[in-house]
C-alpha cells in the first residue's frame, strides 16, 4: 500500500464485500450472547421479570428483544433478510440507549448506540456479495 492510497476515496469492491461478512458475522455472534440467555428464558416457561420500557407490557417487550436480539441476528449472521432483519434491532437499540439507559451516563448508553451504529450501516450498505440475499438476487434477474 502506497501513501497516496490512505487518502483516496476509492475502495476495493472484494475487501468491503468481505468486510461486510465479517462486520454481519461478528455483530450477529456479538448480540447473540445478548439474545441466547434471553431466548433460552423464553422456553424455560419460567415467569418473566424484564422491564417495560416503552409500555407495551412485559411479555411482548420480551418476546419482541429476544426475536430482534436472537432470531434478527442469526438472520444477519447467514445474510438473509438482512436489511429488513435490522430494523428490529435498530428499534430495540434506540429503546435501550435513549428510552431505557435514559437517565444512566454516556457510558451506559455507549454499547447500545455502538451496535446502533454497526445495524444502520447494514441497513444502508446492505449484506454484500457473501450473503443469501446476494444469491437471491441473482435468482432473481
Amino acid at each position: 500500500m502506497k501513501l497516496k492510497d490512505i487518502f483516496t476515496i476509492n475502495y476495493n469492491k472484494n475487501i468491503l464485500n468481505i468486510w461486510l461478512l465479517l462486520l454481519r458475522v461478528f455483530v450477529g455472534l456479538f448480540m447473540l450472547t445478548h439474545g441466547w440467555p434471553k431466548f433460552q428464558m423464553l422456553i424455560s416457561g419460567d415467569e418473566i421479570m424484564f422491564p417495560d420500557p416503552i409500555g407495551l407490557g412485559v411479555k411482548t417487550s420480551f418476546f419482541l428483544i429476544v426475536f430482534a436480539e436472537f432470531i434478527c441476528s442469526i438472520f444477519i449472521i447467514i445474510g438473509i433478510g438482512t436489511r429488513l432483519s435490522t430494523i428490529p434491532l435498530i428499534i430495540s437499540m434506540i429503546v435501550a440507549a435513549l428510552v431505557f439507559h435514559q437517565a444512566d451516563p454516556f457510558s451506559a448508553k455507549e454499547l447500545g448506540l455502538m451496535y446502533l451504529l454497526v445495524y444502520l450501516t447494514i441497513l444502508f450498505v446492505g449484506p454484500g456479495k457473501f450473503s443469501i440475499d446476494y444469491l437471491l438476487s441473482k435468482i432473481k434477474k
